[in-house]
């Protein structure tokens, strides 16, 4: 086992296949199949299903779609499936949507979809022709055109979206909006985008509120706040309490003291836009800010997949990689640093992260995953026997 821990892993991000750890783990009592059939919910106008090998039929609610059964919308038309695990898919105007053959995956093949996975759900993947987006806790928004153009947008959480033709990974957050362009075969930068604006999509405001709104309407001020250049108002705070003149000034120790003061009064579904505040804040600290984050909220000793009590009473694998991403998205540079400084203080993780992605296209120099013990045996000079 210690020989295996002392490889180092090399990645080289812009031609490796990127495997997401998240994309194959599923929290305690969530099945892969609770992806693979949704009932229809909602039927606005023409709406039809598609069965595999029979005729298309209008769909009516509580219609079953499973693989091999794809649901379309006509003119003016909209329709919402739910389903199992409370996921929800809303489709707009001349879209055509299927369950994919794959765990947990849903493919839209043309047209208009907003897709809300709750946060303890085990993820899902969405297939956009050329394009993947792994989410976990999220909810987005995305179109397919017919001239193949591809535009997905995060109104709340996180997203991996990937390419898999040419290596490329994007991290989407809130507030963003990623787009394939088929001429130039990638994926563009992604853009800020306005969430009070997103608020009006028919997909949102046509039907019955998300059980997400709360968590919507959060993003949306933190945006505002973000514009107003107020959103480390309680870390400003806290440094001030340390005897730091600023979140500037302050030293490495006074930043993280703060920072882990309030860290403790956090909701979960918050820390990790906290993290982001505080990466933002103090890029050159992100290491050490990811490591206070994991190890200062939930204990994480012992952490085994295989665990039967790890749910209640250890870190998540969901909630470890959201951590990991709003430090890269907030200190790109620092994601060899981060992942190491985590993997250091709480090797019993390695299996939560998955590889980076970045929030923007530029060169990245290798990840590599430093032993966890120093290698003691040069293999030019192979111990000795007695």
């Amino acid at each position: 086992m210690n020989a295996i821990m002392n490889i180092q892993i090399r990645i080289i991000l812009t031609t490796a296949p990127l495997a997401f750890a998240l994309a194959t783990w599923f929290p305690s009592g969530v099945s892969a199949d609770e992806l693979r059939e949704a009932q229809v919910t909602q039927v606005i106008q023409d709406v039809k299903v598609l069965p595999s090998g029979a005729a298309p039929r209008p769909a009516a609610v509580n219609d079953d779609v499973r693989p091999g059964t794809a649901v379309q919308t006509g003119t003016q038309s909209r329709s919402e499936l739910t389903f199992k695990d409370q996921t929800i898919t809303r489709l707009g105007e001349k879209t055509i949507f299927s369950v994919g053959g794959g765990a947990r995956t849903i493919d839209l093949g043309s047209g208009q979809f907003l897709l809300y996975v709750p946060k303890k759900a085990g993820g899902a993947k969405v297939k956009m022709g050329p394009v993947t987006a792994a989410i976990t806790g999220t909810t987005v928004v995305g179109h397919v055109a017919p001239s193949g153009i591809v535009e997905f947008t995060v109104l709340e959480g996180t997203a991996r979206v990937r390419l898999d033709s040419v290596g490329q990974c994007l991290l989407v957050v809130a507030g963003q909006k990623v787009t394939y362009d088929p001429i130039a075969m990638r994926l563009e930068d992604p853009v800020e985008v306005d969430l009070q604006q997103q608020q009006s999509n028919p997909l949102v405001t046509g039907f019955r509120p998300l059980p997400s709104t709360p968590y919507m309407n959060s993003a949306i001020e933190k945006q505002r706040r973000a514009a107003a250049g107020t959103g480390g108002a309680e870390l400003a705070s806290a440094v001030s309490a340390s005897g730091a003149v600023s979140i500037g000034a302050a030293t490495p120790e006074q930043f993280l003291a703060a920072f882990s003061s309030l860290l403790v009064r956090y909701p979960q579904a918050e820390i990790c836009d906290f993290v982001a505040t505080a990466v933002r804040l103090r890029p050159e600290l992100a290491d050490r800010i990811v490591v206070a984050a994991v190890t200062g909220s939930r204990p994480v000793r012992g952490y085994s997949k295989e665990a039967k009590d790890f749910k209640q009473k250890e870190m998540p694998c969901d909630w470890v990689q959201c951590i990991v991403d709003a430090a890269i998205a907030g200190s790109p540079r620092m994601a060899n640093e981060i992942i190491n400084a985590l993997l250091q203080a709480a090797p019993m993780l390695r299996e939560c992260i998955g590889e980076p992605c970045f929030p923007a296209n530029q060169f990245r120099p290798p990840l590599v995953i430093s032993p966890l013990t120093p290698q003691v045996n040069s293999p030019e000079k192979p111990p000795k026997g007695d």
